[in-house]
């Protein structure tokens, strides 16, 4: 569990848009400092001046691409030399992608998974032990509804979230005891740039779906409660629930009608 978040330092990656400058400024308002990492300085900056505004949030910048090998290590050294202890680490960057397998490109599918996967793990390593050494902090892994089920055309991205989900659980059980919590955060449809860079433009406006700021509020208030997971909103957590119900051969087919690429 958290020490306090008054005027102690949270690290959160994928900051410059979306459900990650949402954790930004709902913690900013709980009196957090920030580490603010991902590609697009310009947006970190902007926001950074917002929260220093609004909350007299200090803020630092690291401008990075976490797809690349050894960036988990670059940023976690950079929070070396300022001498800061993180009491919250977001692992909120990632990408999705959906597409057939032959126009799928292998390298931008590695892309993914290193960013999806192997920075997470590597900042989920390198952050958790000092937590555990004082027995207090937290960890949010961003990972998804789809971590529940495979999902057709969109193969690569749920199997990532499924490792972040089951990652996340065995760490909780792990730090649970020792005063630290580790967990999985697993949004359904959420109204953010995804689904556009993913490759599915038009979808948030065929689908029901939740804002930034609700699924924010809701994963802090299931960390402060100490849960090993959350699916915001009764509709998701109960589609997360169903799959389990049917065969996985039926739960799979069935996921080929959402993404499956339209007939030119």
């Amino acid at each position: 569990m958290l020490d306090s978040y008054n005027d102690r330092w949270a690290l959160i990656t994928g900051a410059s848009s979306g459900i990650g400058a949402e954790f930004a400024s709902q913690l900013a308002g709980r009196g957090m400092h920030l580490i603010l990492a991902a590609r697009r300085k310009d947006r970190m900056t902007e926001l950074a001046t917002e929260l220093n505004t609004r909350h007299g949030t200090r803020c630092h910048i690291v401008t990075i691409d976490l797809s690349e090998p050894e960036s988990g290590k670059v940023l976690f050294d950079e929070i070396k030399r300022l001498g800061i202890d993180i009491e919250l680490l977001v692992n909120n960057a990632g990408i999705g992608m959906i597409g057939q397998i032959e126009t799928t490109d292998p390298e931008d599918v590695r892309k993914m998974l290193n960013l999806n996967l192997l920075t997470l793990t590597d900042l989920t390593y390198r952050v958790l032990p000092e937590m555990l050494q004082r027995g207090h902090g937290a960890i949010i892994n961003m990972s998804s509804q789809a971590a529940f089920q495979p999902v057709a055309f969109m193969a690569a991205y749920a199997a990532s979230k499924s490792f972040i989900l089951h990652l996340s659980e065995a760490l909780w059980a792990e730090a649970r005891s020792r005063g630290v919590t580790v967990m999985a955060l697993c949004p359904g449809v959420t109204r953010t740039d995804f689904f556009d860079t993913a490759g599915a433009h038009g979808w948030l406006e065929k689908h029901a779906s939740q804002s930034p700021a609700k699924v924010v509020k809701t994963a802090l208030r299931a960390m402060e409660k100490r849960r090993q997971y959350i699916v915001p909103g009764w509709g998701n957590y109960i589609m997360s629930l169903l799959v389990r119900l049917t065969t996985r051969r039926t739960a799979v087919n069935e996921s080929k009608r959402y993404f499956r690429p339209k007939k030119k």
